[in-house]
């Protein structure tokens, strides 16, 4: 065959198909369809935006709370000199100004750490707590018994649920031999 001669056309290719040659394809179950399709698509889309953002928030309150509790733990040091500081004030005039001054601070570092949620550890007299209390020492005592806290070197803190420090303790070792 030849580029000038043409090839045998099939007539069936020209005449219009039947319906039952079609597939039968509803165009408006098909936008239908298709517009579900978008709006499923939109509706997780949402919910993962959603989902984002929450968990930015989520992410941005625990950073917060870590920074809050790393300036709290670097106060802690500050509070123990202020408190042995105030100990040596009290022994001179308790009218003086800087004992009234002092005693205005110490009063406005207690409510700073009240308001932030610190609590001090109770320790004295209190049963050991290895997750609350460090044991620096163990005495012998004839009138703690063995186990109980005789006394307490450093204040231990905690915020809520979460410790700061531990407490600095001595603890007893019941009756001498």
């Amino acid at each position: 065959m030849t580029d000038t001669e043409s090839k045998p056309v099939d007539k069936m290719d020209d005449e219009p198909k039947t319906a039952e040659e079609t597939p039968s394809v509803d165009p408006i179950a098909a936008a239908q369809a298709e517009a579900l399709k978008w709006k499923d698509a939109a509706a997780r889309n949402q919910a993962e935006l959603e989902n984002y953002r929450k968990r930015v928030a989520r992410d941005r309150e625990d950073d917060i709370k870590r920074a809050k509790i790393g300036l709290l733990e670097d106060l802690l040091p500050v509070l123990d000199n202020f408190e042995l500081g105030m100990i040596e004030v009290r022994k001179g005039d308790p009218k003086s100004p800087i004992v009234f001054g002092m005693e205005m601070i110490e009063r406005q570092l207690k409510e700073f750490m009240s308001s932030a949620g610190v609590e001090a550890v109770d320790a004295a007299g209190a049963v050991f707590d290895p997750n609350l209390h460090e044991a620096v020492g163990q005495e012998s005592s004839e009138t703690v018994e063995e186990g109980r806290i005789i006394r307490q070197m450093r204040k231990g803190y905690k915020v809520r649920d979460r410790l700061l420090r531990a407490a600095m303790v001595v603890v007893s070792k019941g009756k001498g031999a």
